[in-house]
């Protein structure tokens, strides 16, 4: 290696992948490390990195591959061989080489195995850790090169919005939809994600606004709601309920309930059983699934009866399924643009403004609320009837 390894810049896109990873992997992770930048005469900025600033990387960095983060997360998520297998696509027996090399590697244990049950697993202290800062680390990596890329097709600002698989497709097309006179070369970026992984990913830094539908209270989040979201029963159309228009609980109380994991929402799926609980209703069995397609399966096969929220119910139809709202209004939750509260970006404020605009004039408005300045979203009051002619 050369006694001094310079790195000469060559675009902007190549600025961002170089001083975001650069950062992530090397300098908030490893101390000892040096480096600095120089400014020439010719305005090209060259970075200087000190012979001794690599050694020792691979030692703190061992030989862990990406496909070995996504191989923990996924186990880490499911705490299923066979269930992380099927969503990685991978047979059972290579899912567990992975794991037990990235075990090797790190020299540390990630999951504790139980000998009567090896297909379950549980995380040990570090494999939690280790879990968390991986999910981030990829986002990371992810958006490194989503903003390059965005840099390199000369996008002057970039928004990246997240939503729930459960989001509504309008709520989508008008996120894309908004138009800012003052940033015309706007790039909108959007992820999917669980709705208490946007939560997080909002505290993060990850996102800069998302939509979520009942996002827990959290002193560091500002949420402005913009429309209800009710709850609906997905039931076989032999059911003795199947005929009403609208149901309670009770008709579902000798079924066996198919919701989202907790998981995936834990305030909609406390809310059920906290209802449930209420009326005195012990579901037989709660079967726990990941994506409505799953649900509105199961219901076909007869398994039991699913709860979900209105554009998953309505948005995933079966032969011999019937949707019907229910009626219990502590199942009704508020759907919010959520920012982090300490979020003064000018660009974020300006776009959840335009976009609760949309939703002025819906029945039921959401509830005013303000959001960091400069720049401030308030939820649109109702017009004023004398005002209207």
């Amino acid at each position: 290696m050369p006694e001094n390894l310079r790195l000469e810049r060559v675009s902007d896109a190549g600025d961002l992948i170089f001083f975001w990873l650069f950062k992530k992997l090397y300098i908030s992770s490893w101390v000892p490390i040096s480096y600095h930048s120089s400014l020439y005469t010719n305005g090209r900025t060259k970075v200087l990195v000190s012979p001794n600033s690599w050694a020792g990387v691979g030692a703190v960095f061992p030989n862990v591959e990406v496909r070995h983060l996504h191989a923990v997360i996924a186990l880490g998520e499911e705490l299923n061989f066979t269930k992380a297998a099927l969503r990685l696509h991978l047979t059972q027996s290579a899912l567990s080489r992975q794991i037990t090399e990235i075990e090797k590697q790190l020299r540390f244990r990630l999951f504790t195995r139980d000998n009567r049950r090896v297909v379950r697993v549980e995380l040990t202290d570090a494999g939690r850790v280790f879990v968390e800062e991986a999910r981030s680390s990829l986002l990371h990596m992810e958006r490194a090169f989503h903003l390059a890329r965005a840099a390199d097709d000369g996008a002057d600002n970039v928004l990246t919005i997240g939503h729930s698989h459960e989001a509504e497709q309008a709520w989508v097309s008008d996120l894309l939809a908004v138009r800012l006179p003052l940033y015309p070369k706007l790039a909108i970026r959007l992820i999917s994600q669980f709705s208490i992984e946007l939560v997080r990913s909002v505290l993060a830094g990850e996102l800069n606004l998302a939509l979520v539908t009942a996002p827990p209270e959290d002193s560091q989040i500002e949420a402005a709601p913009f429309v209800l979201t009710p709850l609906y029963a997905a039931l076989p159309e032999g059911h003795a309920a199947a005929q009403k228009e609208h149901l309670v609980l009770q008709d579902l109380a000798k079924d066996e309930w198919i919701l989202f994991a907790r998981r995936v929402h834990p305030v909609v799926h406390d809310a059920i059983m906290d209802a449930a609980r209420r009326e005195g209703i012990a579901p037989k069995r709660a079967h726990d699934i990941i994506t409505p397609q799953e649900a509105i399966h199961l219901v076909s096969e007869h398994v039991g009866v699913a709860i979900l929220t209105k554009p998953t119910a309505l948005g995933c139809r079966a032969e011999g399924v019937v949707v019907k709202p229910l009626s219990d209004e502590s199942l009704c939750f508020r759907t919010c643009v959520i920012l982090r509260k300490d979020d003064d970006s000018r660009l974020a404020n300006e776009f959840a403004r335009s976009f609760l605009r949309k939703y002025a004039y819906q029945r039921r408005p959401p509830m005013p609320i303000e959001l960091p300045q400069p720049a401030r979203v308030v939820s649109i009051k109702k017009a004023n009837p004398d005002r209207r002619r």
